[in-house]
Protein backbone atom coordinates (compact mmCIF):
# COMPACT_ATOMS: atom_id res chain seq x y z
CA UNK A 1 0.00 0.00 0.00
CA UNK A 2 1.46 3.22 -1.08
CA UNK A 3 -0.63 5.73 0.84
CA UNK A 4 0.24 5.99 4.47
CA UNK A 5 -1.61 7.05 7.46
CA UNK A 6 -5.37 8.27 6.46
CA UNK A 7 -7.76 10.90 5.03
CA UNK A 8 -10.88 12.70 6.16
CA UNK A 9 -14.14 11.08 6.46
CA UNK A 10 -16.47 11.81 3.56
CA UNK A 11 -16.59 11.38 0.09
CA UNK A 12 -13.64 11.28 -2.00
CA UNK A 13 -13.02 13.53 -5.38
CA UNK A 14 -10.21 11.69 -7.40
CA UNK A 15 -10.00 14.24 -10.30
CA UNK A 16 -8.71 17.95 -9.17
CA UNK A 17 -5.62 19.58 -10.39
CA UNK A 18 -2.46 21.08 -8.27
CA UNK A 19 0.87 23.11 -9.41
CA UNK A 20 3.10 25.28 -8.14
CA UNK A 21 3.44 28.48 -9.04
CA UNK A 22 7.23 27.58 -9.12
CA UNK A 23 6.35 25.47 -11.55
CA UNK A 24 4.08 27.62 -13.86
CA UNK A 25 7.12 27.53 -17.18
CA UNK A 26 5.73 23.34 -17.32
CA UNK A 27 8.37 20.93 -18.41
CA UNK A 28 11.00 21.22 -20.99
CA UNK A 29 9.97 20.80 -24.56
CA UNK A 30 6.17 21.80 -23.47
CA UNK A 31 4.16 23.99 -26.68
CA UNK A 32 2.06 26.09 -24.68
CA UNK A 33 4.84 29.36 -23.86
CA UNK A 34 4.19 27.83 -20.02
CA UNK A 35 1.60 29.17 -17.39
CA UNK A 36 1.27 32.79 -16.05
CA UNK A 37 -0.77 34.68 -13.25
CA UNK A 38 -2.07 38.15 -14.68
CA UNK A 39 -3.80 40.11 -11.90
CA UNK A 40 -4.82 36.97 -10.07
CA UNK A 41 -6.06 35.15 -12.71
CA UNK A 42 -4.19 32.38 -14.47
CA UNK A 43 -3.28 32.31 -18.13
CA UNK A 44 -2.06 29.22 -20.43
CA UNK A 45 0.33 31.08 -22.79
CA UNK A 46 -1.85 33.80 -23.38
CA UNK A 47 -5.22 32.23 -23.14
CA UNK A 48 -7.03 32.80 -20.04
CA UNK A 49 -8.30 29.75 -17.93
CA UNK A 50 -10.84 31.60 -16.54
CA UNK A 51 -10.04 30.34 -12.60
CA UNK A 52 -7.99 32.39 -9.83
CA UNK A 53 -4.12 31.40 -10.00
CA UNK A 54 -4.78 30.50 -6.44
CA UNK A 55 -7.43 28.05 -6.97
CA UNK A 56 -4.28 26.12 -9.06
CA UNK A 57 -1.21 26.75 -7.14
CA UNK A 58 -2.05 27.77 -3.23
CA UNK A 59 -2.57 24.29 -1.03
CA UNK A 60 -4.30 25.90 1.56
CA UNK A 61 -6.33 27.47 -1.17
CA UNK A 62 -7.83 24.20 -2.72
CA UNK A 63 -8.21 22.70 0.45
CA UNK A 64 -10.43 24.93 1.90
CA UNK A 65 -12.21 24.61 -1.66
CA UNK A 66 -12.56 20.82 -0.99
CA UNK A 67 -14.06 21.31 2.12
CA UNK A 68 -16.70 24.42 1.34
CA UNK A 69 -17.64 21.19 -1.55
CA UNK A 70 -18.87 19.20 0.67
CA UNK A 71 -16.05 16.42 0.03
CA UNK A 72 -13.91 14.71 2.75
CA UNK A 73 -10.77 14.48 0.99
CA UNK A 74 -9.79 15.44 -2.90
CA UNK A 75 -6.76 14.18 -4.68
CA UNK A 76 -4.75 16.52 -6.37
CA UNK A 77 -2.56 16.00 -9.74
CA UNK A 78 -0.72 18.28 -11.79
CA UNK A 79 -2.54 19.63 -14.99
CA UNK A 80 -2.47 18.05 -18.08
CA UNK A 81 -0.06 20.60 -19.51
CA UNK A 82 2.64 19.34 -17.12
CA UNK A 83 2.96 15.93 -18.46
CA UNK A 84 6.35 15.33 -19.34
CA UNK A 85 5.45 14.10 -22.71
CA UNK A 86 7.12 16.62 -25.07
CA UNK A 87 10.95 16.67 -24.28
CA UNK A 88 10.54 13.55 -21.48
CA UNK A 89 14.48 13.12 -21.36
CA UNK A 90 14.96 16.42 -19.92
CA UNK A 91 12.33 16.44 -17.97
CA UNK A 92 13.74 14.48 -14.87
CA UNK A 93 14.68 17.47 -12.80
CA UNK A 94 10.70 19.13 -13.29
CA UNK A 95 9.14 15.11 -12.70
CA UNK A 96 11.16 15.39 -9.48
CA UNK A 97 10.43 18.65 -8.19
CA UNK A 98 6.80 18.60 -8.71
CA UNK A 99 6.51 15.42 -6.76
CA UNK A 100 8.50 16.38 -3.76
CA UNK A 101 6.80 19.52 -3.81
CA UNK A 102 3.32 17.83 -3.86
CA UNK A 103 4.27 15.45 -1.50
CA UNK A 104 4.79 18.33 1.23
CA UNK A 105 1.91 20.45 0.14
CA UNK A 106 -0.73 17.21 1.13
CA UNK A 107 1.25 16.11 3.95
CA UNK A 108 0.08 19.08 5.81
CA UNK A 109 -3.44 19.66 5.07
CA UNK A 110 -4.38 16.84 7.86
CA UNK A 111 -5.76 14.37 5.20
CA UNK A 112 -7.91 16.66 3.41
CA UNK A 113 -5.19 16.28 0.36
CA UNK A 114 -3.81 13.32 -1.48
CA UNK A 115 -1.42 13.52 -4.23
CA UNK A 116 -1.21 11.48 -7.45
CA UNK A 117 2.78 12.13 -8.89
CA UNK A 118 4.55 12.96 -12.05
CA UNK A 119 6.35 10.44 -14.19
CA UNK A 120 7.69 9.82 -17.10
CA UNK A 121 6.36 7.43 -19.82
CA UNK A 122 9.23 6.52 -22.42
CA UNK A 123 11.69 5.19 -20.08
CA UNK A 124 11.09 2.21 -17.69
CA UNK A 125 14.25 2.69 -15.57
CA UNK A 126 13.39 6.34 -14.81
CA UNK A 127 9.96 5.62 -14.16
CA UNK A 128 10.53 2.75 -11.85
CA UNK A 129 13.24 5.47 -9.90
CA UNK A 130 10.25 7.86 -10.07
CA UNK A 131 7.99 5.54 -8.52
CA UNK A 132 9.69 3.75 -6.35
CA UNK A 133 9.74 7.17 -4.39
CA UNK A 134 6.96 7.89 -4.73
CA UNK A 135 5.48 4.88 -3.06
CA UNK A 136 7.48 6.05 -0.24
CA UNK A 137 6.38 9.42 -0.09
CA UNK A 138 4.04 10.92 2.50
CA UNK A 139 0.66 11.88 1.05
CA UNK A 140 0.77 10.16 -2.59
CA UNK A 141 -1.19 7.56 -3.90
CA UNK A 142 0.15 7.26 -7.57
CA UNK A 143 -0.09 9.00 -10.43
CA UNK A 144 -1.62 11.19 -12.97
CA UNK A 145 -0.71 10.24 -16.66
CA UNK A 146 -1.89 10.94 -20.19
CA UNK A 147 -3.91 8.79 -22.51
CA UNK A 148 -1.39 8.76 -25.53
CA UNK A 149 2.09 9.84 -25.69
CA UNK A 150 4.08 10.00 -29.18
CA UNK A 151 1.17 8.16 -30.53
CA UNK A 152 1.04 5.53 -28.48
CA UNK A 153 -1.37 4.10 -25.54
CA UNK A 154 -1.29 1.39 -22.87
CA UNK A 155 -1.31 -1.70 -24.55
CA UNK A 156 1.70 -2.54 -25.20
CA UNK A 157 5.44 -1.28 -25.16
CA UNK A 158 7.18 1.34 -22.67
CA UNK A 159 3.64 2.69 -21.90
CA UNK A 160 2.23 -0.60 -20.65
CA UNK A 161 5.71 -1.39 -18.62
CA UNK A 162 5.02 1.64 -16.77
CA UNK A 163 1.69 0.08 -15.62
CA UNK A 164 3.16 -2.79 -14.66
CA UNK A 165 5.67 -0.85 -12.71
CA UNK A 166 2.43 0.91 -11.26
CA UNK A 167 0.92 -2.74 -9.94
CA UNK A 168 3.94 -3.80 -8.63
CA UNK A 169 4.52 -1.11 -6.48
CA UNK A 170 0.42 -0.88 -5.50
CA UNK A 171 -0.21 2.82 -6.73
CA UNK A 172 -2.91 4.12 -8.34
CA UNK A 173 -3.10 5.45 -11.68
CA UNK A 174 -5.19 8.35 -12.95
CA UNK A 175 -5.58 9.12 -16.55
CA UNK A 176 -5.82 12.26 -17.46
CA UNK A 177 -6.43 13.57 -21.09
CA UNK A 178 -3.89 16.22 -23.15
CA UNK A 179 -6.39 17.86 -25.30
CA UNK A 180 -4.09 17.18 -28.12
CA UNK A 181 -5.04 19.20 -30.86
CA UNK A 182 -6.02 18.38 -34.64
CA UNK A 183 -7.58 20.43 -37.80
CA UNK A 184 -10.48 19.86 -36.97
CA UNK A 185 -10.89 20.73 -33.81
CA UNK A 186 -9.47 24.24 -33.64
CA UNK A 187 -13.08 25.97 -32.86
CA UNK A 188 -15.74 25.95 -30.99
CA UNK A 189 -13.30 24.66 -27.88
CA UNK A 190 -13.86 21.23 -30.18
CA UNK A 191 -10.31 19.92 -28.53
CA UNK A 192 -11.46 19.44 -25.07
CA UNK A 193 -15.66 18.83 -25.82
CA UNK A 194 -14.23 16.22 -28.54
CA UNK A 195 -11.00 15.69 -28.01
CA UNK A 196 -10.71 15.11 -24.02
CA UNK A 197 -13.29 12.38 -24.68
CA UNK A 198 -11.90 10.62 -27.66
CA UNK A 199 -8.42 10.51 -26.05
CA UNK A 200 -9.72 8.99 -22.57
CA UNK A 201 -11.94 6.48 -24.88
CA UNK A 202 -8.75 5.26 -27.34
CA UNK A 203 -6.94 4.82 -23.72
CA UNK A 204 -9.88 2.20 -22.12
CA UNK A 205 -10.09 0.13 -25.77
CA UNK A 206 -6.11 -0.05 -25.59
CA UNK A 207 -6.36 -1.64 -22.06
CA UNK A 208 -9.11 -3.43 -22.61
CA UNK A 209 -7.94 -5.22 -25.88
CA UNK A 210 -4.83 -4.74 -25.07
CA UNK A 211 -5.17 -7.64 -21.78
CA UNK A 212 -3.44 -5.46 -19.84
CA UNK A 213 -5.96 -6.22 -16.44
CA UNK A 214 -5.57 -9.76 -17.61
CA UNK A 215 -1.59 -9.16 -17.10
CA UNK A 216 -2.14 -7.16 -14.36
CA UNK A 217 -5.11 -7.90 -12.07
CA UNK A 218 -4.21 -5.87 -9.65
CA UNK A 219 -3.56 -2.63 -11.54
CA UNK A 220 -6.10 0.34 -9.91
CA UNK A 221 -6.81 2.38 -12.77
CA UNK A 222 -9.18 5.25 -13.54
CA UNK A 223 -9.98 6.92 -16.13
CA UNK A 224 -11.67 10.46 -15.78
CA UNK A 225 -14.97 12.57 -17.75
CA UNK A 226 -16.53 8.86 -17.18
CA UNK A 227 -14.42 6.70 -19.69
CA UNK A 228 -15.00 9.23 -22.31
CA UNK A 229 -17.46 7.94 -25.20
CA UNK A 230 -16.18 4.10 -23.75
CA UNK A 231 -19.51 3.74 -21.88
CA UNK A 232 -21.27 4.23 -25.13
CA UNK A 233 -18.69 1.75 -27.49
CA UNK A 234 -18.11 -1.10 -25.15
CA UNK A 235 -21.16 -3.26 -26.90
CA UNK A 236 -19.29 -2.28 -30.31
CA UNK A 237 -16.39 -3.74 -29.16
CA UNK A 238 -17.33 -6.83 -28.12
CA UNK A 239 -19.35 -7.43 -31.07
CA UNK A 240 -15.67 -6.87 -32.91
CA UNK A 241 -13.86 -9.02 -30.19
CA UNK A 242 -16.64 -12.34 -31.55
CA UNK A 243 -16.46 -11.54 -34.86
CA UNK A 244 -12.93 -11.01 -35.91
CA UNK A 245 -9.72 -12.32 -34.78
CA UNK A 246 -7.12 -8.86 -34.91
CA UNK A 247 -9.73 -7.83 -32.75
CA UNK A 248 -9.23 -10.63 -29.76
CA UNK A 249 -6.01 -10.99 -30.72
CA UNK A 250 -4.56 -9.46 -27.71
CA UNK A 251 -7.30 -10.22 -25.07
CA UNK A 252 -9.08 -13.45 -24.24
CA UNK A 253 -12.03 -11.65 -22.41
CA UNK A 254 -14.90 -9.85 -24.29
CA UNK A 255 -14.24 -6.02 -23.78
CA UNK A 256 -17.54 -6.29 -21.11
CA UNK A 257 -16.16 -8.25 -19.34
CA UNK A 258 -12.86 -6.26 -18.64
CA UNK A 259 -14.59 -3.15 -18.05
CA UNK A 260 -15.99 -3.98 -14.79
CA UNK A 261 -12.38 -4.04 -13.82
CA UNK A 262 -11.65 -0.05 -14.55
CA UNK A 263 -12.25 2.52 -12.19
CA UNK A 264 -13.98 5.52 -13.72
CA UNK A 265 -14.98 8.99 -12.39
CA UNK A 266 -18.39 10.71 -12.58
CA UNK A 267 -17.50 14.31 -14.51
CA UNK A 268 -19.87 13.40 -17.13
CA UNK A 269 -22.41 16.80 -16.87
CA UNK A 270 -24.78 14.33 -17.61
CA UNK A 271 -27.28 12.75 -15.78
CA UNK A 272 -28.29 10.16 -18.66
CA UNK A 273 -23.83 9.31 -19.50
CA UNK A 274 -23.54 8.73 -15.52
CA UNK A 275 -26.44 6.39 -15.45
CA UNK A 276 -24.90 4.21 -18.59
CA UNK A 277 -21.60 4.35 -16.91
CA UNK A 278 -23.47 2.85 -14.01
CA UNK A 279 -25.00 0.43 -16.57
CA UNK A 280 -21.57 -1.21 -17.57
CA UNK A 281 -19.21 0.17 -14.82
CA UNK A 282 -18.73 -2.60 -11.53
CA UNK A 283 -20.61 -0.62 -8.68
CA UNK A 284 -17.60 -0.51 -6.80
CA UNK A 285 -15.70 1.23 -9.32
CA UNK A 286 -17.57 4.34 -10.09
CA UNK A 287 -15.65 7.34 -8.43
CA UNK A 288 -16.54 10.83 -7.31
CA UNK A 289 -14.72 13.72 -9.68
CA UNK A 290 -14.48 17.17 -10.50
CA UNK A 291 -11.49 18.39 -12.62
CA UNK A 292 -11.42 21.30 -10.13
CA UNK A 293 -10.61 23.66 -10.67
CA UNK A 294 -11.36 24.09 -14.49
CA UNK A 295 -13.62 25.75 -16.43
CA UNK A 296 -14.98 22.49 -17.39
CA UNK A 297 -15.21 20.96 -13.87
CA UNK A 298 -18.63 19.34 -12.44
CA UNK A 299 -19.53 22.53 -9.89
CA UNK A 300 -21.44 20.06 -7.25
CA UNK A 301 -19.33 16.83 -7.58
CA UNK A 302 -20.59 15.56 -4.67
CA UNK A 303 -23.99 16.40 -5.24
CA UNK A 304 -24.19 14.80 -8.88
CA UNK A 305 -23.65 11.42 -8.57
CA UNK A 306 -25.81 11.16 -5.34
CA UNK A 307 -28.78 13.10 -6.97
CA UNK A 308 -28.65 10.50 -9.83
CA UNK A 309 -28.20 7.25 -7.66
CA UNK A 310 -24.96 6.58 -6.16
CA UNK A 311 -24.86 7.69 -2.31
CA UNK A 312 -21.94 8.77 -0.25
CA UNK A 313 -21.10 6.05 1.55
CA UNK A 314 -20.61 4.32 -1.84
CA UNK A 315 -18.43 6.90 -3.04
CA UNK A 316 -16.25 7.28 0.08
CA UNK A 317 -15.51 3.77 -0.44
CA UNK A 318 -14.82 3.03 -3.74
CA UNK A 319 -12.28 6.47 -3.36
CA UNK A 320 -10.65 4.44 -0.15
CA UNK A 321 -10.40 1.41 -2.14
CA UNK A 322 -9.19 3.04 -5.57
CA UNK A 323 -6.30 4.62 -3.20
CA UNK A 324 -5.11 1.47 -1.78
CA UNK A 325 -7.13 2.17 1.59
CA UNK A 326 -9.10 -0.07 3.83
CA UNK A 327 -12.27 0.30 2.90
CA UNK A 328 -14.57 0.41 6.19
CA UNK A 329 -13.80 2.83 8.44
CA UNK A 330 -16.25 3.20 12.51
Amino acid sequence: MALTGDIRAGIIDVHAHWLPRELLALPPGNPYGGMNDRDGELFLGDTPLSFATAAMTDIDTVAADTVKAGLGTRVVSAPPFAFPVHAPSDADDYVAAYNEQLSRAVAGTDGTLVGLGLVRLDDVTAARREMTRLARAEGIAGVAVPPLAQGRSYADGTMREVLGVAAELGLAVLVHPMQLPRPEWDHHYLVNLIGNPVETTTAVASVLLGGVLEELPDLRICFVHGGGCAPSLVGRWDHGWRTRDDVRRGSSRPPSESFTRLYFDTVTQDPAALLLLSAHAAPDRILCGSDYPFDMAQPDPAGFPQDHGIDAATLEVNGRLFLGLTPART
